[in-house]
Formats: structure tokens, sequence, C-alpha cells
């Protein structure tokens, strides 16, 4: 089990879900450490669902660690901030530096547009 202040950015964790009462894959962007409120998790929710057009899917090849179980796609629009090591239920494995940079550039477009 890796902790909470230890994760990196490229980890992905089952974590909580602003949307549903279910938890789900998030892609860990960044983990700032702020003064008034520790570490926190910037992440992107995945999904398995494929209809999504800008969605970037996953490949076998894309995980530094073994792949998900199932074709997963990042929604780099699906921001999610976890707070503290409640918000993350575990670690499941991570993606390496270039599919973790395509992403953070595609939430960049979409923020700065």
């Amino acid at each position: 089990m890796t902790a909470f202040e230890e994760l990196e950015r490229g980890d992905i964790v089952w974590g909580t879900d602003p949307l549903s009462e279910k938890g789900r894959p998030m892609l860990v962007l960044g983990t700032p450490q702020l003064p008034n409120h520790g570490t926190q998790l910037i992440t992107v929710l995945l999904s398995t669902k494929t209809y999504h057009e800008e969605s970037l899917p996953l490949r076998d090849d894309d995980y530094e660690g073994d792949p998900l179980g199932e074709q997963s796609h990042v929604l780099p629009w699906s921001l999610a901030t976890l707070n503290s090591a409640a918000d993350v239920e575990h670690y499941l494995t991570s993606l390496v530096d270039d599919r973790t940079e395509d992403v953070s550039s595609q939430l960049i477009g979409y923020i700065s547009a």
C-alpha cells in the first residue's frame, strides 16, 4: 500500500468519485503541499466508457506498471482534488511520463481556451 503522501504524478489510484457514491480510478497529475491543507492530489477521472470523443485511451505500453484490467480512457476535463488519505482506497498502477504529459497538455488546452 502506497501512503497518500508518497503518491506521485502519473500514479493511478482508486479514489472517491465526486460524481457518484462509488469509487473509480483516477490519474494523479499533481501533488502540491499547501501550507494550511497539507498534501492534496490533483487528479483526472478514468472511465471504461468509449463514447467520450475527447477521451485519451490507455494502451498497454502507456503503463509503467501493470495495465488496468479493462480498456480505460482518461477524461482530462474531469478534475477532482483529493484532500486526504480517506479519499484514496488504494494504489493501482502508474503511467509512463510521456502519456501523463499528454493528459496534462490536453487538460491545459481545456482550461486555457
